[in-house]
């Protein structure tokens, strides 16, 4: 008969439960045949399984839960719990082992019964309305007791679940004998066809698959090409997706190779490929390495076209005129597009003049970043569009950039503001960059009123920027009719700590080393 765990009340070492022991010790040792203490364990059995039986019906009807072993956890397999019988009374099954244990057989090799805890349901029963337990979804077992395993909430019979039915043996047996129609393998001529097919086209066409496989399975893999195929035009065609999207992966750019962030319109017979090569300098996008190489071999470019009109160190600042220099900036517009989300702008550059940053060393000048100006900006936009490139992140040039730009600014004597939406990490920048901008000179103001209209006559920001940043740092309070700016020291003496550790970084832009005259409009 199968094994039951022992009562969670038993010893760790395998002894019966202590009360029972004792009522074994008070029966008479002379009876050396057994019989009274049978007896007595059959007496003190039916009285604790009566009483069990007992708590069991009353809290049958609030316990819906599975079993549960002495240990705590749901009985693991058939073996550990007889669910065969549910119906089979406790008294029944006390007489079935004693009539085991009279029949003469040797006890003393038979393994212990394992005893259930007292409430262990034994009205167990699948929640699925209807289902009777019987049968499992595997159909390796007789019963179940969970929606995950009834045949009932699967649409299914317990018999269906048990084998496979004659449609499904019938298909089966199809697909075995299709499947056996595969040729053994390719002969030397096909495959010298499929190796001149491989390295005629490369990667640009799919590998013949002609007799690799059986007729079947490549049936199959067509469908379901054509099937991908289909999905693919329907998101295309709701706006989903487009014509390229996240086809170039990565870009190879000097002696960086970066992960592309977004989708850039580059033609077709570039973007499919996955991996553009580009020259640093002129920004020109080809191919290849090889392509790569040749190009740099004769490319007289070491700098971005237009003038230099900002250079202190190595950091250096090249005004460019989209009319003038059209191919390179619908090429730098194209690189930024990449790594930007709300970029819009790609070939109607003339309209714009670009200020591009560079690092120079002894092989050229590297390109940092970029923002773009319209020439004419009815709103005063002082910036179009701005990108750091990714290898230069987080190292300040992000900063230096817009200073550059509120720099123009000034110069030009206009109050200046960023082109709306800005990107994520425009925001970010820009957020940073006001808030500076007001501590210093908070820090640096002396008088007994403030006026914002000054803020933003001697900084160059316009004034909705500068009482965006005071909400955001809690400085602006409205009292008895008036808006007060209130200098909170703490930040104040948080931004001169962190100036401090900054005090000997050259990010920063010198207004002395600006060579520039505001252009005139075109």
């Amino acid at each position: 008969m199968p094994r039951r765990k022992r009562n969670a009340g038993s010893s760790s070492d395998g002894t019966e439960d202590s009360d029972f022991s004792t009522d074994l010790e008070h029966t008479d040792s002379s009876e050396s045949d057994g019989t009274s203490r049978r007896s007595a364990r059959v007496t003190r059995s039916s009285a604790r399984l009566s009483q069990s039986s007992q708590e069991t019906k009353n809290t049958a009807d609030h316990d819906e839960s599975p079993p549960r072993t002495p240990t705590g956890n749901a009985p693991s397999s058939e073996s550990d719990i007889d669910i065969s019988s549910p119906n089979v009374s406790l008294d029944e099954s006390i007489a079935k082992d004693m009539s085991l244990k009279d029949s003469g057989s040797d006890l003393s090799h038979r393994p212990k019964r394992r005893r259930f805890h007292e409430s262990y349901n034994f009205n167990m029963k699948c929640p699925t309305p209807g289902c009777n337990s019987l049968g499992h979804l595997t159909g390796k077992h007789e019963r179940h007791f969970s929606i995950s395993g009834c045949p009932l909430y699967h649409n299914l019979s317990a018999d269906e679940c048990k084998a496979p039915t004659e449609r499904q043996l019938r298909y089966k047996e199809k697909v075995a004998e299709l499947r056996k129609k595969r040729n053994s393998g390719l002969s030397k001529e096909q495959k010298e066809k499929y190796m001149e097919h491989r390295q005629t086209y490369g990667n640009t066409r799919e590998p013949l698959l002609e007799n690799l496989t059986s007729e079947y399975d490549l049936d199959l893999f067509r469908r379901a090409q054509a099937r991908a195929s289909e999905d693919l035009e329907k998101l295309r065609l709701q706006g989903q997706i487009t014509e390229g999207s996240n086809m170039i992966k990565t870009i190879a750019f000097g002696r960086y190779e970066l992960d592309t962030w977004y989708h850039s319109p580059y033609p077709e017979e570039y973007a499919r490929l996955g991996r553009l090569y580009m020259c640093e300098f002129c920004l020109k996008y080809m191919k290849s390495q090889t392509i790569l190489r040749r190009h740099m071999a004769k490319c007289v470019w070491k700098h971005p076209p237009g003038d230099e009109i900002y250079r202190k160190g190595s950091i250096s600042v090249f005004e460019v005129d989209g009319k003038k220099n059209k191919i390179y900036c619908q090429n730098l517009c194209l690189l930024a597009k990449l790594f930007l989300d709300h970029k819009t702008l790609y070939y109607d550059v003339e309209p714009f003049l670009f200020y591009v940053m560079t690092e120079a060393d002894n092989t050229g000048c590297h390109l940092i970043g970029y923002f773009s100006k319209e020439k004419n900006s009815f709103l005063n936009y002082n910036v179009s569009c701005i990108l750091t490139m990714p290898q230069y992140m987080r190292q300040g040039y992000g900063k230096m950039l817009i200073d550059f730009s509120y720099l123009l600014s000034k110069v030009e004597e206009k109050v200046g503001s960023p082109e709306r939406p800005l990107s994520d990490l425009g925001l970010i920048s820009y957020r940073s960059y006001w808030k500076e901008v007001l501590l210093r000179y908070l820090h640096n103001f002396q008088g007994k009123e403030i006026s914002i209209k000054e803020i933003s006559q001697e900084t160059a920001v316009n004034p909705v920027d500068i009482v965006s940043t005071l909400q955001a740092l809690q400085m602006l309070k409205y009292w008895k009719g008036k808006h007060l700016v209130l200098k909170r020291q703490d930040l104040i003496d948080e931004w001169i700590a962190k100036e401090a550790k900054r005090s000997n970084s050259n990010k920063t832009m010198d207004p002395s080393c600006l060579k520039w005259t505001p252009p005139k409009g075109t």
